[in-house]
């Protein structure tokens, strides 16, 4: 048996998030129907992990196994050819047993984008704010995610994981234009909303309406109630996914 892992990209506007929906249309399953027409079978496609409804990936990474060998550039082109336009594959590669698109992962990256600025072109991308906030103090707040592991209070309740505990190894705020900024974080892995809980919370910090120790408490009292409001799905990016260098063969 093959294993091949595919990194590809998607504008989440339309789909239900990446993971198979009973009533929605969603990345894995638009992805799994244009291998299945490709290799003339079905063909379970595994991800890196879920993104929401309406979320983007700058960078999703997915596996497959076929029983024979394939010409990754040719697999590559033609899922290009049959995806629709807001789907792109940038590369296939054949890796190792045991390699996993999801439970091999080393880290996972997400950025998210604001503006203060009215843009018909970036309002797919970008989430308004009609309301000044204080980054520097945001920044303050983001920096005590490094001090805890247990984050129940930015997690969604009734999922099925078995631990809430995270590593976080990047979390800030960047200005990137006069009336644009981007948070970035980098975890292990993320609990299911916890980006968005992450920053809304943040959020409440910039505005005023909760302080550094009060983001602190919040964290500790393990109650997503406790925590702010999850910002909108369609201002977040994943954007890198790394791996073990020995699960590939090059």
């Amino acid at each position: 048996m093959h294993r091949y892992f595919i990194y590809l990209a998607y504008d989440g506007t339309r789909y239900h998030g990446w993971q198979i929906q009973p009533n929605g249309c969603s990345v894995q399953q638009t992805l799994m129907e244009a291998l299945a027409t490709f290799l003339r079978r079905p063909v379970e496609v595994v991800g890196a992990g879920r993104t929401d409804a309406g979320v983007h990936a700058r960078l999703m990474v997915a596996h497959f196994d076929s029983s024979e060998s394939l010409d990754a550039a040719a697999v590559t082109d033609k899922l290009n050819r049959l995806l629709p336009p807001d789907i792109a594959v940038y590369r296939v590669c054949e890796v190792r047993d045991g390699a996993h698109a999801r439970f091999s992962a080393t880290s996972r990256t997400y950025k998210y984008y604001v503006t203060t600025r009215k843009d018909p072109f970036t309002r797919q991308y970008a989430w308004r704010l009609f309301h000044p906030l204080d980054f520097a103090r945001m920044n303050e707040a983001a920096a005590t995610l490094f001090d805890y592991v247990d984050f129940t209070s930015f997690s969604k309740v009734h999922t099925d994981v078995k631990t809430n505990n995270c590593r976080i190894m990047e979390a800030r705020w960047e200005q990137t234009a006069d009336d644009e900024w981007v948070f970035t974080i980098r975890a292990d892995r993320f609990l299911r909303n916890m980006v968005r809980a992450v920053v809304g919370t943040l959020v409440e910090v910039g505005r005023g309406k909760l302080s550094v120790e009060g983001f602190r408490r919040v964290i500790e009292q393990k109650d997503r109630c406790c925590a702010g409001s999850s910002v909108p799905g369609h201002a977040l990016f994943l954007v890198d996914i790394t791996y073990p260098a020995d699960l590939f063969y090059d």
